[in-house]
């Protein structure tokens, strides 16, 4: 055998299908291969046109289109393509054009059907992928699922119906019934817009059940606070802010101008079988044991957003508006059993769900702001209790204890707000990185129940003061460069050497963790008021801090490597598996790895920076 066949058979020993072939018979295989080079750009086979060999890339990539010209796969070094010709009447199905210069392989169409039909597992293989592959482009031709794509305005089906305030509660019954509507716009004299909405349930509730008189103004009875939604918006983003404030009817403005109003039934009508609707469910729970049983909706919900291509932006606040649901349910029924509050207080979140990046594996990061006038010795009883029935809540429904002890029943995370003041203006004013190691999260707070004002004093605290301190910048910065991606000199990956998890990688740990907080450092150096790292990076790029092209290289890395993750464990959890945060890269595909490995190295490069720009020595 000749020194370049036995290169081809080194080659072939290491890729599937080929390594399935006994060593003599792959010698055979290797003998009869012919080598050919295309340059990038370049088209290799033509839909329709005969095809003669099977391809085989040595090196290079290309990608797979279908006959209409839109993408069906990228294949890289061991990929191999026209196996489909090849099977069916050896003509050209899928086109195939290289994205760099590219070395083939060619195996003979006689040696390659002979392998078929002489060796199961090498036909099993071919077979295998060939099933994958058309699955992924069934997927792709399959239209993208309208809650996730259409706009609001589509659901508005109607003019707006609206009454001035001045008018009577009788009146404004009279026209809902009239106009056979659940809701009403409030207008007042020459306002272009309304300044309240009343619906059928007021007139329950604040009518009829008090024996209020149907004489009364109807401004008596109206919610003020309106939360307005722009026609361009998604279903889907409307859906979330319904479910995030558990209001059900929405205005909808263009252009300025009063459009429409939607409500939670014109959604429920649009996405009958979602089961992200799995939020209303919850506020109808009554005891910890009653949320308990709603933890495989919540999978379900989110499994069927992956399988629906859903983002992992879209992913990530569906999940976190669940998480946040569930808190708010605990926390009315904490009140319930323990009685009103002795002060006021707000319950925040931290992390993941201040930021709505929340996927099906996370853990509770949670704490308490209570009102200045809180006395330990008076009240911390009451807040005592109802941190542990909330926190208790939490890890019934699938959410764990924080094993860092970030949780409101930790006494250093229940504290009156003018000690959160000081907490901050510490870690800011003062900062090392030590004493920040494990504060970070606390930069990604978000209020979800009471006095909601707390949380957004703190917000714009940070807001202020970060930017003006470098010192605190740079130990923000020395934190966020000590979790690296995980590839190794040769731009392999460095896999997880810790038992259970051994050979894997851990995405969250080395992949969406260290890219979260080195956006979070560049958001807090330009006193950005956003949470979630999608659109810190908006405006960070609109901020110019980065060298041109980075943003949106990060944006779109964060993208892959979230939704690796997200896969997985959505995976896992159809095959009946406990879902973690760890990959095995062997199980996935060459597009797959090649990718990944682009996304590690931008990351990688976003920490060099981080340190450049910081001035971390």
């Amino acid at each position: 055998m000749h020194a370049e066949q036995t290169e081809i058979l080194h080659f072939l020993e290491r890729f599937a299908p080929f390594n399935m072939l006994p060593r003599e018979e792959l010698e055979v295989v290797a003998t009869s291969i012919s080598v050919g080079y295309v340059r990038a750009e370049q088209t290799v086979l033509e839909y329709n046109q005969t095809i003669d060999d099977l391809h085989i890339i040595r090196s290079g990539e290309v990608e797979v289109l279908h006959k209409t010209g839109e993408l069906y796969n990228r294949l890289t070094e061991g990929g191999y393509f026209g196996e489909f010709g090849l099977l069916r009447k050896g003509r050209v199905r899928y086109p195939v054009r290289t994205l760099e210069d590219t070395l083939l392989y060619y195996l003979p169409r006689d040696v390659f059907t002979r392998l078929f039909d002489e060796y199961d597992d090498f036909a099993e293989a071919v077979e295998v992928e060939e099933h994958r592959r058309v699955q992924f482009a069934v997927k792709q031709d399959q239209p993208k699922h309208d809650l996730l794509s259409e706009t609001i305005d589509t659901l508005i089906s109607r003019e707006t119906v609206t009454i001035d305030a001045s008018n009577t509660i009788r009146e404004a019954a009279e026209l809902m019934t009239n106009e056979e509507v659940s809701s009403l716009l409030i207008m007042d004299g020459e306002r272009s817009l309304p300044v309240g909405i009343i619906t059928d349930k007021d007139l329950r509730k604040r009518v009829l059940a008090v024996g209020r008189s149907d004489q009364e103004s109807v401004h008596t009875i109206m919610s003020s606070d309106l939360v307005f939604v722009q026609y361009n918006q998604r279903i889907f983003e409307a859906m979330l802010l319904m479910l995030r404030t558990n209001l059900h009817h929405l205005p909808v403005l263009k252009k300025g101008q009063l459009l429409g109003v939607i409500a939670l039934s014109d959604v429920v009508r649009h996405e009958s079988k979602s089961s992200l609707f799995v939020v209303s469910s919850i506020f109808k729970q009554n005891s910890i044991e009653e949320l308990q049983t709603l933890k495989a909706d919540v999978q379900a919900s989110f499994v069927r957003m992956v399988n629906e291509d859903a983002n992992s932006r879209m992913i990530g606040a569906s999940m976190a508006s669940i998480g946040r649901s569930f808190k708010q349910r605990l926390l009315e029924l904490a009140e319930a059993k323990l009685g009103p509050p002795p002060v006021p207080y707000c319950f925040i979140a931290l992390g993941s769900m201040a930021r709505d990046e929340q996927a099906i594996v996370t853990d509770q990061d949670n704490a308490l702001i209570l009102d200045d006038s809180y006395q330990p010795s008076l009240h911390d009883e009451y807040f005592v209790e109802l941190a542990q029935y909330v926190t208790d809540g939490l890890d019934a429904c699938g959410y764990p204890y924080c094993s860092g002890g970030i949780m409101a029943t930790n006494p250093e995370w229940r504290q009156p707000l003018s000690k959160w003041r000081e907490y901050f203006t510490d870690w800011i004013e003062t900062p090392t990185p030590e004493r920040l190691l494990h504060s970070n999260i606390f930069f990604d707070l978000d209020a979800i129940w009471g006095e909601k004002h707390f949380a957004d004093e703190l917000n714009q605290l940070i807001q202020k003061s970060a930017p003006r301190h470098k010192r605190f910048l740079a130990s923000m910065a020395k934190n966020a460069v000590q979790r690296t991606p995980p590839l190794g000199f040769f731009k392999d990956f460095v896999m997880e050497k810790d038992g259970k998890q051994n050979n894997s990688i851990n995405m969250k740990r080395r992949g969406t963790a260290p890219l979260v907080d080195l956006v979070r450092v560049h958001a807090l150096s330009i006193g950005s008021t956003q949470r979630n790292t999608f659109a810190r990076l908006e405006d960070i790029i609109e901020a110019n801090i980065l060298p041109h092209g980075r943003g949106p290289d990060l944006r779109d890395a964060y993208e892959l490597i979230a939704m690796v993750r997200i896969r997985q464990q959505a995976r896992a959890i159809a095959a009946g598996e406990e879902p973690d945060n760890n990959i095995h890269p062997d199980q996935l595909s060459d597009f797959e790895r090649k990718t990944l490995k682009d996304a590690f190295q931008i990351l990688s490069h976003a920490q060099k920076y981080l340190r450049f720009r910081y001035s971390i020595h």
